[in-house]
């Protein structure tokens, strides 16, 4: 599994293991197959890139992420490499957006 670092107060690190699925469900009380990555709330975006980062950060919340996203970068940028790291996490060959059907749609840049 690969870290996927993106700038944001400092570098962090996406990185979407089980744990991070499982953080994922457990707060949107849904499976992540059930997710349409290409229609998201900006609260399941949210949910997202906290379960991502979390890791190095037990303090992070996903209020706490949006106002980094907010101060410090831009939400395309930051989802771009958030996807990345998705699709890494599934074994996917292509970057950009998921599919409709969940991360397991999701594709890695080459």
């Amino acid at each position: 599994m690969s870290y996927y670092p993106v700038q944001l107060d400092k570098s962090r690190n996406f990185k979407y293991g089980m744990r991070a699925l499982d953080r994922i469900e457990k707060r949107l009380k849904k499976s992540t197959s059930k997710i349409n990555m290409e229609d998201m709330t900006m609260e399941e975006t949210a949910v997202f890139l906290w379960a991502g980062l979390v890791h190095e950060d037990k303090d992070l919340t996903p209020e706490k992420v949006m106002d980094l996203v907010d101060e410090h970068s831009n939400v395309r940028e930051v989802l771009q490499v958030m996807f990345e790291a998705i699709a890494d996490a599934f074994g996917e060959k292509e970057g950009g957006p998921p599919g409709k059907n969940g991360p397991k749609a999701a594709k890695k840049k080459s």
